[in-house]
This record gives C-alpha cells, sequence and structure tokens, in this order.
C-alpha cells in the first residue's frame, strides 16, 4: 500500500461541505460507542446495524455517503478493540477507553462516493455539497487503474484541506547489495551514532521554534473566547506546530532512506518511547528528536489507512522496500556492556566516554552502537553468508527434477 496526498483548491462553500462532512462522520462514530456504552455486549455487527438506523432517522446522515458511514462506525469499533486488547494483555498503565471525539479533522471514503475526473480533479457525489476540488501535487493518479485506489480521505489541517488515496500496488525497489551493516544508538545530543563513530547532528526543531510559538501562544490567550480573532490566532499558532511536525517527517525520511539504502542489515534499539517520556526532564527533548518516528514501520488502520494520529514512521518502511534487514534489540545494559570484552562497566547518563580494564575506551554511543550490532548479528545467525553467498539466499544452489549431476550442490 502506498499513500498519495494532494492539496485540494475549491471555493469557499466546498470547503464548508468538507467540514459538514467530517462533523458528520464525528457524529456517527460518538453515537456509535455511545450505543457500544449503553448495551453491554454489542459487537461488531451491532453497530453497523445501528449505523443504519443512524441514517433512517437523521437526514445529515443520510447525505454523507454509506461508505463513509462505515468507515466512522469501523474507526469507532478500532477504539473498542484496541481498549479489548490491552485489558487482556494486563499492560500496568491505563488500558485507553474509547473518548468521544471532539475535533475530528478528516472523513474517509472507500471504493464509492467519488470518482476521479482526471488524473487532477477529483468529484464527490454525496448530498454533502463538496462537488469537484481540484487536485495540487506532483503525483501521477493516472498511472494507477481507479480499480487500485481503495480509500480515499479529505483531511483538514491549519494551511488548507487535502485528499489521501490509498493505493494497492507492490511498492518493492531493486537494489544491489552493499557488503555493509550497521548498529544505530540514538540519542539527545547526537540524533544517532553508528557502530563506524559516524555521527548525525540533533535538528532539534521544536527547540529552535520555542520562541516563535509562545508570540503565537500569548497571542490566543488574549483574544476573547468564541471570537473571530481567536480562531485566526489559533489558526497561525497551528500553522507553527504543522511545520514543526513536517519539519521532523522530512529529516526522518530522507536520513532513514540514506541508513537503508547504505547498509544490508540495521540494528537499532527497541525503544518504549511511552515509558522514557515520563521522565519529565528529559521528555521534551525525547519528543523533539521523533525517535520513533525514524524507526517504527508504518502502522495502518483497519481499512489500510495509516492512523489518523500516526505518521509515516521510515526505517521499518524502507528496509522491507529496498529488500534490507531491520532488527530491533533489547536496549538493556547496551551502554554499560564493554564492546571489546563484555565486562559490565557502570556508568552514570553524565558519563560519556567508555573505559574498561581491558584497555577499550570508546565514546558512550559509540560502544553502546557496537553493542546493537554485535546483537543483531548473533540473533540472526550467518549473516555473513546470506551477505556473501548469493547460495545461501537457495536461488542458485536448487536442483531441478530429474537433473543428473556428478555431485551434490554444496550451499
Amino acid at each position: 500500500m502506498i499513500v498519495y496526498e494532494f492539496k485540494v483548491k475549491g471555493k469557499l462553500n466546498q470547503y464548508l461541505g468538507i467540514d459538514e462532512a467530517i462533523r458528520t462522520g464525528q457524529f456517527v462514530r460518538n453515537s456509535c460507542l455511545r450505543f457500544w456504552m449503553d448495551n453491554p455486549g454489542a459487537g461488531r455487527k451491532e453497530l453497523y446495524r445501528y449505523n443504519t438506523e443512524l441514517r433512517a432517522m437523521y437526514p445529515l446522515v443520510k447525505d454523507l455517503n454509506s461508505h463513509a458511514c462505515q468507515a466512522s462506525v469501523k474507526r469507532c469499533w478500532s477504539a473498542i478493540a484496541q481498549f479489548f486488547e490491552n485489558s487482556n494483555r494486563n499492560i500496568p498503565e491505563k488500558k485507553g477507553y474509547p473518548q468521544f471525539k471532539k475535533n475530528t479533522r478528516s472523513v474517509e471514503y472507500k471504493t464509492s462516493g467519488w470518482k476521479l475526473q482526471d488524473p487532477k480533479h477529483i468529484e464527490f457525489t454525496d448530498r454533502k455539497g463538496i462537488g469537484k476540488l481540484k487536485l495540487m501535487g506532483t503525483w501521477d493518479l493516472a498511472f494507477y487503474p481507479v480499480e487500485k485506489i481503495k480509500r480515499v480521505r479529505l483531511v483538514r489541517r491549519a494551511d488548507g484541506y487535502y485528499c489521501q488515496f490509498c493505493i494497492s500496488v507492490d511498492i518493492k525497489v531493486e537494489s544491489e547489495q552493499t557488503l555493509h551493516n550497521v548498529g544505530l544508538d540514538v540519542g539527545l545530543k547526537e540524533f544517532y551514532t553508528d557502530s563506524e563513530d559516524n555521527r548525525e547532528p540533533n535538528p532539534r526543531f521544536y527547540r529552535k521554534s520555542e520562541k516563535r510559538m509562545k508570540f503565537y501562544q500569548r497571542r490566543v490567550s488574549r483574544k476573547q473566547k468564541g471570537s473571530t480573532n481567536r480562531q485566526k490566532a489559533i489558526n497561525k499558532l497551528g500553522r507553527v506546530h504543522l511545520k514543526i511536525s513536517r519539519q521532523r517527517e522530512e529529516y526522518a525520511k530522507r536520513l532513514a532512506r540514506c541508513v537503508i539504502r547504505s547498509n544490508d542489515v540495521v540494528a537499532y534499539e527497541d525503544l518504549r518511547i511511552k515509558n522514557l517520556v515520563k521522565n519529565h526532564c528529559l521528555a521534551k527533548s525525547i519528543n523533539d528528536a521523533g525517535w520513533y518516528q525514524f524507526r517504527k514501520a508504518m502502522q495502518r488502520g483497519l481499512g489500510g489507512f495509516p492512523h489518523e494520529r500516526l505518521h509515516q514512521e521510515w526505517l521499518e518502511y524502507f528496509g522491507p522496500k529496498f529488500g534490507k534487514v531491520t532488527v530491533a534489540v533489547n536496549p538493556a545494559y547496551r551502554t554499560q556492556k564493554c564492546s571489546n570484552c563484555g565486562t559490565t562497566v557502570k556508568k552514570s547518563l553524565s558519563t560519556r566516554t567508555h573505559i574498561c580494564r581491558c584497555g577499550c575506551i570508546l565514546d558512550r554511543d559509540h560502544n553502546a552502537a557496537i553493542n546493537i550490532l554485535n546483537l543483531a548479528l548473533s540473533t540472526m545467525g550467518h549473516i555473513g553468508t546470506w551477505l556473501n553467498e548469493s547460495n545461501a539466499l537457495g536461488d542458485s544452489g536448487t536442483t531441478e527434477v530429474g537433473e543428473i549431476l556428478p555431485q551434490q550442490l554444496g550451499s
């Protein structure tokens, strides 16, 4: 699956139609959630039946495309299913009881309710008054058959409205082996340090824009609640946050693509960012670094779209795309263990140099990156054979049925 995003251009009444469609989808989701709360034991089928009743009771729901209403029900059930999963796993923190949505920013259509006029125009055919919108972007939708487009989503952001297309295609790209492996240790001083002591600086986009955010936040606080000027000030503040989010995503994407294409095996720490940010002294810096977005694979919703609250996380996305191996290892004691002799050397966070009795003197992060790579290679087994001999993959060493050979082919 790939997702293409276009900014849409239309008239004011069309934007109002998009807002009405988003509010209707939010109403359907919240109504289904209330039905589930009032009827213990209600399942997915009961929610879809209740959606049919809502379409009969409320004209505004009937005006929205039926598949878009079903997508809103699916969002509701996704939150309920996640709550049940967390409860069954007995996780120590909160289980994530489903909450009512107040500021939904998107509505999702399936294979009906819209049609492409041409690669640069899309028309929504339900009775919300959206009509024909112009798609602003460089992606070429004419390259893909319409049948491959499985979802269409309208998204409202601080700088305008966007249309996303979820296309069912194979995204694998042929790439040559580099015969090189790398281990990555992420940090706050440097974004990451690899096993060869190469370092990538931490851009700190949030810290650099913090002064500007405070300025717009004060302007919001001075405006009267409910006024038009307050809405304008909120929009300007939202644009600053949106720019930071885009900077962080673009940086993580470029960096992850470069790392994946330069190595055959990429090892990194399986960090629990949710637990790390509980340290209030480091929470802002950890969130600003964007480790999770750099590392984790693209997570998709039940219908094939990524969840609305998640961005694309790039390291594990580019790995399968370019046919490379990404390995997450346990981060416990990676910094304390000596990469040369394996001895545990206790050190505090303020100690930045690893000094061992065996004579190994390395930077703390460099030592951790080597340990991460060694653990990943030991977990994967005969990785050297896989890198240096195509025979190990079983491609060139297979024997055809009925073939007469002087001896059996070796691996």
